[in-house]
Formats: C-alpha cells, sequence, structure tokens
C-alpha cells in the first residue's frame, strides 16, 4: 500500500468540483496529460505546485496528499519482537528512541499504534524509577487514545478502549477506568457460538471446531485470571479464599494449564503464595512458591502460545493474532521478571530468613543465567 495517496484525492476532489483535466491543468499551468499522470499515480506534481492545487480544492496540503502510511500485520508483528529483544539487550532510552521514530513515521497506522503502545507498558519494569514508568505508561496511553478517537475499525476502537483502560488502572485513576469501561458487567455475547453454529449450518464442521478451540481456550484463560483477581481480594475471608484456590486448581488441571499456558498458571500461583502469606500460612505460601519455581524453571521455553492434545486446532486462529503466537515480552524479559516477581516482592519479604525461600530464589536465580 503506498503512503502518498494524491492520486486518489485529487481524482476524487477534481470530479466534486466538477472540472476536467483539461480545466484543471488550464489552471496550473501545466499539459492535461500531467495531470492524467497524477491521477493515474504515475508521476507526482512538482513540490511548488502542492500549495497551488491544495487552494483550488481548498483542502490543506496534508489532505491533499493523504499520506498514511500504514504496515502489514506481519510487518508490525516482526518490529514487535525485534524491539522486544532490543529492550532485553540494549539501553532502554536507545529502544525508546527508536521506538518513538517509528510511532511518528507510522502514527495513522492504527494497529501498529496499539502495539507499540503494548509494547511500552510491557516494559515499564526496565526503566530507573516510579516517575519515568509513569510517563511511559501516559505515553502508551496516549497512542491508545488516539486509536480510540481516531480510528474507524471497530475491533481498533475495542482494542484501544481496553488497553486506555489498562493504563488508567496502571495510573490509580479508579475513575478513569469506570469511565472507559462502564460501571456495569456487560452481558456476555460470544460471537464464536454463533460463527460455529454458522459453519456447522454450511456443513463446515472443521472451521467450526476451530473457531470452538480458540474460544475455550480464550475464555479458560480468562477464567484463571479472573479467579486470580477473585484470589487476592478474599485474603480477608480465608474460607472464601481456599474455595476460590480449590476450584482454580481444579479448572487448571482439568486443562492442564501448567504446561498449556504457564505463564497463566505460574502468575496464578503467585497470587496464590501472595494469600497465604496475608492469610498468615507461610508454610502454604512456601509451598505454592515452590509450584511457582517449578514451573517457571521447567522446560517452557521458548515460551509461546501453543496448543496441545485437546487443543489440537488452534494454528490457524494464533497465527491470525497480532502477535501470532509470540508473547509481548523478550525470553529474556520475561525470566527476568519471573525472577524479580518473588525476589523483589515485599510481599515475602517475611521469608527472607527461611532456608526453603532461599533455594526458591538460588533456583530462580539460575534460571535467568541460563539464558545469559
Amino acid at each position: 500500500m503506498k503512503d502518498i495517496n494524491l492520486a486518489k484525492v485529487l481524482a476524487c476532489k477534481r470530479r466534486e468540483k466538477g472540472v476536467t483535466q483539461e480545466q484543471l491543468a488550464d489552471f496550473i499551468g501545466v499539459s492535461k496529460a500531467s495531470v492524467s499522470k497524477w491521477e493515474t499515480g504515475q508521476s507526482y506534481p512538482d513540490l511548488t505546485i502542492l500549495p497551488q492545487l491544495a487552494a483550488y480544492f481548498g483542502i490543506s496540503i496534508d489532505e491533499l496528499m493523504d499520506y498514511k502510511p500504514q504496515l502489514s500485520r506481519e510487518k508490525i508483528r516482526k518490529l514487535y519482537v525485534s524491539l522486544s529483544a532490543e529492550f532485553a539487550s540494549r539501553p532502554f532510552d536507545d529502544v525508546l528512541s527508536k521506538c518513538r521514530e517509528l510511532i511518528k513515521k507510522y502514527y495513522s497506522c492504527w494497529p501498529f499504534l496499539l502495539q507499540m503502545g503494548l509494547l511500552l507498558l510491557n516494559h515499564t519494569e526496565l526503566v530507573r524509577g516510579p516517575d519515568e514508568a509513569k510517563a511511559i505508561i501516559l505515553e502508551a496511553e496516549g497512542l491508545f487514545r488516539r486509536a480510540r478517537l481516531e480510528s474507524d475499525d471497530a475491533d481498533v476502537v475495542r482494542k484501544a478502549v481496553y488497553l486506555e483502560a489498562l493504563c488508567r488502572l496502571y495510573s490509580f485513576d479508579s475513575s478513569g477506568v469506570l469511565k472507559l469501561l462502564g460501571e456495569k458487567v456487560p452481558d456476555a455475547l460470544p460471537p464464536e457460538l454463533l460463527i460455529a453454529s454458522a459453519y456447522r449450518v454450511s456443513g463446515r464442521t472443521n472451521e467450526a471446531a476451530e473457531v470452538l478451540q480458540a474460544g475455550i481456550f480464550q475464555n479458560i484463560t480468562i477464567l484463571i485470571n479472573f479467579m486470580s483477581s477473585y484470589l487476592s481480594i478474599n485474603t480477608e475471608n480465608p474460607s472464601k479464599f481456599d474455595e476460590t484456590l480449590r476450584r482454580a486448581l481444579a479448572v487448571a488441571e482439568a486443562f492442564d494449564m501448567k504446561k498449556l499456558h504457564p505463564g497463566v498458571f505460574a502468575s496464578f500461583l503467585l497470587v496464590a503464595a501472595q494469600g497465604f502469606i496475608a492469610t498468615k500460612r507461610p508454610e502454604k505460601a512456601l509451598e505454592f512458591l515452590e509450584l511457582y519455581t517449578e514451573t517457571v524453571t521447567g522446560n517452557i521455553y521458548p515460551i509461546k502460545l501453543h496448543g496441545d492434545s485437546y487443543f489440537n486446532l488452534l494454528d490457524r486462529w494464533l497465527e491470525e493474532l497480532d502477535l501470532g503466537e509470540n508473547f509481548p515480552r523478550s525470553e529474556n524479559t520475561i525470566r527476568r521478571s519471573m525472577a524479580d516477581a518473588v525476589s523483589k516482592n515485599p510481599a515475602f519479604s517475611a521469608l527472607s530468613d527461611n532456608p526453603r525461600f532461599g533455594m526458591l530464589l538460588d533456583r530462580l536465580q539460575g534460571n535467568l543465567r541460563e539464558n545469559n
């Protein structure tokens, strides 16, 4: 796709004005053939002619050029993965400058802005302090807001609203989150069921199965995340905490989440460990930290989204995701984050003198060194 769409704009505006190519050529002082070449994209007007053309149609030069550089999904994915790897190996400010240059170049490519904002959010932990982290979050929020307000793609807007709300949450702006998302839980209207039914009616059973598997995969992941959050708000209600934990572990075991989605499973185990600290059960906390350490130091690298023997029809769905099977952070960053989530977590300071805890920290640090 061409970045400059002058040909299309010129032809459209000329017809709207009701003039011929010859009349436009006479006004500008060029040949009719020149105008014809401009409108077919064979050549561009001389730079000095652009202001005259824009004035003739009563539009700005930017509108005349219709400069909207776009990137394909594959190119966006490659840039994201490359920049994510650079964040793990190069100075943060250097990579941030590169990101900003790309953002400026593709400032009207809404899917790209969403991914660049997400990239910044996923690497705020690499900055030097809370003030810099806040500035990066605000920068990402600005990209999401621009996409939300200016894109006419419903899917882009939907994602932008969610990500902008996420930034508000990171900034402790709860009212901003509720303003964007509303205060009521919307009705669940899963399109997967209708799409799968449509495929079945037309005899396309395999496509129906693909859609349903993708829906189950996503909703199981969402369910575990829901239960992590519910677990964390029930630390003052031990019976509810324990029952939530029991049910969540049953779901995780039924779908083998430790292998299917180790990142989500590990995050759940960490929340559970923090909950046991809050409910003054350090031995249980250590038990879940050991499960967490076993998971994140296991054979899960390189971390990719994938199916298994049950979810055996996810390939096409994974390929169509913004980042494909790739995770939003590089392996180096993920390993470091998983170690820091325990070693730098104030919730576990009460365990600092415990030998079992010390062994866990050693294993996590060893896991970090394995990739260096």
